[in-house]
């Protein structure tokens, strides 16, 4: 997960704007950096599935363009990435989705199950993921 959060958005300069909406509550960021969470829990928990490597790099550009033309600083991108409470907060909403979506530690199958439909439903999290 960090290492997918931290590539969708490192790299973002922007100069500063007014009255930005705080990061935690930029709707359209913050759906994208739960995707990629969710599709990098399951491909780590499901072998039959893996990550759409180009796909993801591509959704990072465009997630640094999108923080970009709203004006939020690389310095706002990468604190907001490196917050305890915003990681743990990111992890609570992966969770929830995860047990809300059927998916139980005790069933590994799960993973697979929730990718699989994922993937067929070409959601977010499914552009992200490919079955092996």
């Amino acid at each position: 997960m960090k290492t997918l959060l931290s590539a969708m958005l490192l790299g973002v300069m922007a100069t500063s704007a007014a009255a930005l909406t705080p990061l935690p509550e930029e709707k359209h960021i913050n759906d994208q950096l739960l995707a990629a969470s969710v599709g990098d829990k399951i491909r780590k928990n499901c072998p039959s599935i893996s990550a759409r490597m180009f796909v993801v790099w591509q959704k990072a550009n465009d997630l640094e363009d999108y923080a970009r033309d709203k004006g939020y600083s690389e310095e706002e991108v990468k604190a907001f990435l490196k917050d305890k409470d915003e990681r743990k907060r990111m992890k609570r909403l992966r969770n929830a989705y995860l047990e809300e979506n059927g998916v139980s530690k005790d069933n590994p199958d799960s993973y697979c199950a929730l990718g699989e439909k994922e993937i067929k439903a070409k959601s977010l999290i499914g552009e992200l993921l490919r079955a092996n």
